[in-house]
């Protein structure tokens, strides 16, 4: 039923003792087509995840779930990313408004001219681990075991963990993605995500292994941040505005109220994914405070800050990493859609 404005129900109700029934009609008629005007049609918005839908992206599945979106006005589309996918290739070539993006690749495309600007952070943490057997307590072990890094790795967080903890290439091999050489040897370690690798291993193995998470020795990256090109920021600020405020809502929804409706998207999504892995990557996320910790929950889950950024651009340059010549820090991030926003956990 199309909703009359006040002002125009008021007429109706003024001329409706001397009208006639027909002239009552035409009135309301004419009161429906003057409130048309008045709804508009949903912005559509489109935002390519990093991977294949997991529990890492379940703020973002659930506000779409929840109707989050659509109350901010906005038809949003969640696309997977996944080891094929350029996404910063595909937003640069407007086929996305904005991506799921990493700090460290993020900086790193202003060296390519590639102005893209990370907006909102939902991962305070980045949930890369290192994962070894029972036997190892402290991270410092590590030193003498054999590390399986993936090739992203090598040119991100390795550098750093050798300034930090002496370790050597000779002792690294790449990471090929499966986990049959950790579990045959006690001697490897490897790297993993949070809610992924420790899960498999576990139930692979039967054993509960060590995981040490980087952002907690020092590793200062946001992850799962929302990234998009200068000229959708300068274009389209009220879409971005909504949809990081809605994004965030949703994670908080996620974590702290019923994820139900956000995971049986990801499952429509991603068929592989399972009831009992989506229930480990929720309990690890908020175990670990990798989206309500930290920062966010002084200021609001989304945050960032001038000074995180700059703490890892200052690491990237230490590690050459990075061109400073080539990249300003205080273009490759805004704080303006999230630092009054205050979604609080």
């Amino acid at each position: 039923m199309t909703r009359i404005p006040t002002t125009l129900r008021h007429l109706l109700r003024h001329h409706l003792g001397a009208a006639t029934r027909g002239t009552a009609l035409a009135l309301a008629a004419t009161a429906a087509l003057l409130a048309q005007p008045l709804a508009h049609a949903a912005e559509k918005f489109t935002y390519i995840t990093n991977w294949y839908a997991e529990a890492e992206h379940g703020g973002f599945y659930q506000a779409q779930a929840t109707g989050l979106y659509a109350k901010a006005g906005l038809d949003v589309t969640l696309k997977m990313g996944g080891p094929q996918v350029n996404m910063m290739q595909l937003m640069m070539a407007g086929q996305a408004d904005c991506i799921m993006g990493f700090d460290v690749q993020t900086i790193q495309a202003w060296e390519k001219a590639i102005q893209a600007v990370t907006v909102a952070a939902a991962f305070q943490k980045d949930p890369v681990v290192m994962i070894a057997h029972p036997d190892v307590k402290q991270f410092e072990q590590l030193k003498s075991r054999t590390l399986l890094v993936g090739s992203a790795g090598q040119v991100t967080y390795w550098p750093w963990l050798k300034t930090k903890y002496g370790f050597t290439d000779a002792q690294m091999k790449p990471y090929n993605f499966s986990i049959q050489p950790f579990l045959a040897d006690k001697n490897i370690a490897q790297q993993g995500y949070l809610a992924s690798e420790p899960f498999s291993i576990e139930r692979e193995s039967k054993i509960k292994p060590s995981v040490f998470m980087l952002s907690d020795l020092g590793w200062p990256p946001y992850a799962m941040t929302v990234v998009c090109s200068t000229q959708t920021i300068q274009k389209r600020p009220r879409q971005v505005a909504a949809f990081v405020k809605a994004s965030m809502e949703g994670w908080k929804s996620y974590l702290t109220g019923d994820p139900k409706p956000g995971n049986a998207l990801i499952k429509k999504d991603n068929p592989n994914m399972t009831d009992d892995l989506l229930a480990y990557g929720i309990g690890s996320i908020r175990q670990q405070g990798a989206v309500l910790g930290g920062d966010a929950a002084r200021y609001g889950i989304g945050i960032i800050t001038d000074e995180r950024m700059k703490q890892t651009y200052d690491l990237l340059v230490q590690h050459k990493l990075l061109d400073p010549a080539k990249v300003d820090v205080k273009k490759t991030y805004t704080t303006q859609f999230v630092k009054d926003l205050k979604v609080m956990p």
